[in-house]
């Protein structure tokens, strides 16, 4: 009766309505019963009940306990994790600035409840599940089911998220009474991935007790955390899974995850073993793996793969999801139901590095969402030697999450059962919403920073709990036992089963003698190359095109294929320009970019064209997205309108980021080689802050992992007067990690061009024509191998008038020129010239204006070396033969420590055999890249001017 008038006190008889109003507002029972009032239903009637049940008060105090009891369970939704036994060595590794949790039977006192409250029944609000199938429940029961969901090994963040059904859904997975239950099927096999986990790390100890190998004790929980999130992603339909992880457990996670061939993981640890078959390698925890195999829980074919990674921890993030967002793009699957993405990280490291928070904030971007990515912290509550209080600002590791509504589950990993239930729970999630959500391992972490390493030194305290900490496995399978899951004998069986099939692993990996990292390729191109490995050819099919191809697309650059489009005046005015160029058979800087793009798409390749302001360009140059003037978000990409069965043309601007974008592309770029990708920085010096990936995965990323990769970087650079942060792409460094021989002159062959782009770590140019970004541009794609572009692109010259193209350089049977060779008079008369001045980009045009002002045309020829790197040797051999009498002069308008000179004078030398000198022309060396005043760099550029022409200034002589 009593929940019948909670439900609504018309429901029971007025008698028994006062009676509970009376209990309720704190009447004892013998005091609560009042007889009936009368019948009549006058004015003195209705004030004789108001009497009897004490006036207002009584309602107000019913009103007010059910309020206080309400706060009460919000408080547990939203602080519950604050007192939930996370640590397993219950340390309590958490600070919340010392303030006091007010959930627990002792603080009701906080809300106006006192303990004699505990018994009395509350009707439940629609915001809480914990009810079940019940609408009412005592006090008392209302917070022990609230310390059940949110209190004990699971600590959920998520009332945060500012959308009330996904609330409502995390609500319903975590209070509903009994819902974190498993069969004995579940938890049997679940017992027996722990083992695996368990063991393998066991093994590896005892065979290679001196080997580094970071391995997963103390979060051994991690590898059936994977397998449960996989098996239900696989469930629910994806096909395709790829992962980025640091070092810790990667091993494990390579063996009983990703099932590669244990005796290929074991012949690793053996030092006999023969150099690489190609490039320089990594060691055995940074190798990544591809790997397809049938899902036993599913009963699904799943491919997966574990992207290989350097040790800057967490850079392999948007590299993850730019190769997760590829394949989705390939394979049509526009929600995320087939391809999904799961990123391991170290607790300190998610706090820690900037990287995480840039991945983040791509994850709900259009042209960069993954539509949901399965983050899972080790969070070993250290980092290396670095306790969390001195490691992060936030309570936990996890909190960059919250900035993009990702919910955060906490958990216990010396819990199995709770760590697998979260891992369900993340799955479905991700596969409900397609948005990020973070799983957050509390563990820690048995042995040092590696197995070398004695944490004793800086956490004595905390590895003294840790020695005395029982194995979770331990923990869990006497657990087990006792419940009768298991009997001790098929436990037993079950680890010598596995033990066994080590120990036959090993002993075959005795047969390995060679390291093959092709096994241990983790995006292969099927088809791309021969079965060996090799390029199909050793050749570059010409990169030009056909005269009615660059009409077609010029004629669609100037247009606008939509109908009711309100243009912008001036864009109207840009576009004009170029229906003018194309019909003189010229193109500028845009239009050759242009007509790279647009005759790619027509041959069926995908172009994707990201960075800071690439639709418009930071020049207003590009315009490759046109805006309505009138109707907000109506655009139209002329690109897409060339052929009706062209490939698509993605071009993006990207959030303000560098080192996160330039990952993501890289991902991109390595998922198939048949696609354009290319990343731009707003300026060149904006690769500053992506230089990790730079480092780390582009100029070494084919000798460390045998990984062709075909990313193009084009990076404005240019002394302009405009100050030091925005004229250099910093050549220098691009340069200086080339990994040709300054000091050796290369054995000339017929294929020697192609040889030595096969031959590079990665090719870069400085063109200083649209025709050759053009070809170049062409050519990534064209060359029967892949390799990373680096393109130092220009500022003033996109408009500059003496940079521009004929169509009759762009025709079949044309070519990128490493070099653009002189043809003015002086080339004519090669005996009568004087100097030979040698430069790269825009500086060009300046020699050349200058060199007419001075009246030496006849006298000093200009030679622009287009391709830096590989340097092209065999073409400044027939130059510096041609004219062999003549000065050699390196010209350049960066500082001398910078820009090219460093890198072009050894190996000019060695061309000609150091029987000249080759003299220099430029800035003097200099601390910034350039000066803050426009009148001094107009002063140092006719001082580098002057010195390029002025014999004397070298010589001596007239």
């Amino acid at each position: 009766m009593y929940s019948a008038w909670l439900e609504n006190p018309r429901n029971v008889h007025k008698s028994w309505d006062i009676f509970f109003r009376n209990v309720n507002a704190g009447a004892p029972p013998g005091v609560a019963y009042q007889s009936p009032p009368p019948i009549s239903g006058t004015s003195q009637g209705l004030a004789s009940v108001q009497a009897l049940v004490g006036g207002q008060p009584n309602v107000e105090k019913l009103v007010k306990d059910h309020l206080a009891v309400q706060s009460l369970i919000r408080a547990y939704q939203v602080r519950g994790h604050h007192i939930a036994k996370l640590d397993p060595l219950n340390i309590g590794c958490v600070d919340f600035d010392d303030a006091p949790c007010t959930v627990g039977f002792q603080n009701v006192g906080l809300y106006g409840l006192s303990e004699s409250d505990l018994d009395k029944v509350f009707r439940l609000p629609t915001t809480t599940f914990i009810g079940g199938s019940e609408t009412s429940l005592p006090l008392r029961e209302i917070i022990h089911r609230l310390e059940t969901a949110y209190c004990q090994h699971i600590g959920v963040e998520f009332m945060f998220i500012n959308d009330v059904e996904q609330c409502k859904w995390i609500r319903q997975k975590f209070e509903t009474p009994g819902i974190m239950t498993f069969g004995l099927e579940e938890k049997r096999t679940l017992l027996f991935r722990m083992i695996r986990s368990t063991r393998f790390e066991e093994f590896l100890q005892r065979k290679w007790s001196s080997e580094k190998r970071f391995g997963l004790e103390g979060c051994e929980s991690l590898i059936p955390a994977l397998k449960t999130i996989i098996d239900w992603s696989s469930q629910s339909g994806v096909e395709s899974v790829i992962m980025g992880m640091p070092h810790r457990g990667r091993l494990n996670v390579l063996a009983n995850v990703i099932r590669k061939e244990l005796d290929q993981i074991f012949c690793q640890f053996d030092s006999k073993l023969e150099a690489a078959d190609e490039g320089s390698g990594d060691v055995k925890y940074h190798l990544g793996m591809y790997h397809k195999h049938r899902n036993r829980v599913s009963d699904r074919d799943i491919t997966m793969s574990l992207m290989a990674n350097p040790s800057h921890l967490e850079a392999v993030d948007p590299v993850v999801q730019g190769k997760t967002k590829a394949e989705q793009f390939y394979c049509g699957d526009t929600e995320g139901k087939r391809v999904m993405s799961i990123l391991l990280h170290g607790d300190a490291a998610f706090s820690g590095q900037g990287i995480v928070y840039e991945t983040f904030h791509l994850s709900d971007l259009p042209s960069y969402t993954t539509h949901g990515t399965i983050h899972v912290v080790v969070n070993n509550q250290i980092g290396f030697t670095t306790d969390p209080r001195m490691a992060r600002s936030s309570p936990y590791p996890t909190d960059v999450a919250r900035v993009v509504n990702a919910p955060i589950f906490h958990v216990n990993a010396d819990d199995p059962e709770a760590v697998m239930y979260v891992c369900n729970v993340a799955a479905e999630w991700r596969n409900t919403f397609h948005k990020d959500v973070v799983v957050d391992l509390v563990c820690y972490r048995r042995n040092g920073h590696n197995e070398m390493d004695e944490p004793m030194f800086t956490q004595p305290l905390t590895y003294k709990l840790i020695k005395k900490q029982k194995g979770v496995l331990q923990q869990f399978a006497e657990k087990l036992i006792t419940d009768g899951v298991v009997t001790t004998q098929e436990y037993e069986e079950e680890v010598a089963r596995y033990d066994k099939i080590c120990e036959e692993a090993y002993t075959r990996s005795k047969d390995e003698k060679i390291l093959h990292i092709k096994h241990w390729l983790d995006s292969p191109w099927p088809g791309f190359f021969t079965p060996e490995g090799q390029p199909k050819s050793m050749s570059c099919l010409s990169t030009g095109i056909s005269e009615e191809e660059l009409g077609h697309i010029g004629n669609i650059a100037a247009s606008v294929p939509m109908e009711d489009f309100t243009l912008h005046g001036g864009l109207s005015r840009i576009l004009k320009g170029r229906a003018n160029m194309v019909s003189q058979r010229v193109c500028d800087w845009a239009l050759g970019e242009y007509m790279a793009f647009g005759s790619l798409l027509k041959e069926g390749i995908h172009v994707r064209l990201s960075g800071q302001d690439v639709e418009r360009g930071t020049f207003s140059h590009r315009h490759h997205v046109l805006h309505d003037q009138n109707v907000d978000k109506k655009i139209c990409i002329p690109m897409n309108y060339i052929s009706p069965d062209q490939a698509s043309y993605t071009v993006c601007n990207s959030s303000l980021s560098e080192y996160g974008v330039l990952g993501f592309e890289l991902g991109f770029a390595m998922a198939s080689p048949n696609a354009l990708v290319l990343w731009e920085a707003q300026f060149g010096d904006f690769n500053n802050t992506a230089q990790c990936i730079v480092d780390q995965f582009i100029s070494s990323g084919q000798a460390k992992w045998v990984r062709h990769n075909g990313i193009v970087m084009l990076l404005p650079h240019g002394m302009e007067g405009m100050g030091p942060e925005h004229s250099s792409a910093r050549p220098e460094r691009f340069l200086q990690m080339c990994n040709d021989d300054p000091d050796v002159f290369p054995k000339l062959s017929e294929d020697f061009s192609m040889r030595q782009l096969y031959d590079c770590n990665w090719i870069i140019v400085n063109c200083s024509t649209p025709a050759n970004l053009f070809h170049v541009l062409r050519r990534q794609i064209l060359l029967p191998f892949r390799k990373p572009l680096i393109v130092f692109t220009p500022k003033s010259l996109l408009r500059h008038p003496e940079a521009r193209s004929s169509f009759d350089d762009m025709l079949p049977g044309t070519h990128f020129k490493r070099i653009i060779p002189d043809v003015g008079p002086a080339a004519a008369s090669p005996e009568k010239v004087k100097r030979v001045i040698f430069c790269s980009g825009k500086i060009y045009y300046e020699l050349t204006r200058e060199r007419k002002n001075r009246g030496m045309d006849d006298t000093v020829v200009v030679v622009r070396i287009e391709q830096l790197s590989p340097f092209p040797f065999d073409l400044v051999k027939a130059e510096t033969d041609r004219y062999a009498k003549a000065d050699l002069v390196w010209c350049q308008e960066e500082h001398k420590n910078q820009g090219y000179y460093y890198y072009v004078n050894p190996r000019l030398s060695t061309t000609i055999n150091h029987t000249r000198p080759v003299w220099y022309a430029g800035r003097d060396p200099a601390a910034a890249p350039a000066t803050g005043n426009k009148q001094t760099h107009l002063m140092e550029l006719q001082r580098l001017l002057d010195t390029a022409f002025n014999l004397e200034a070298f010589t001596g002589k007239v």
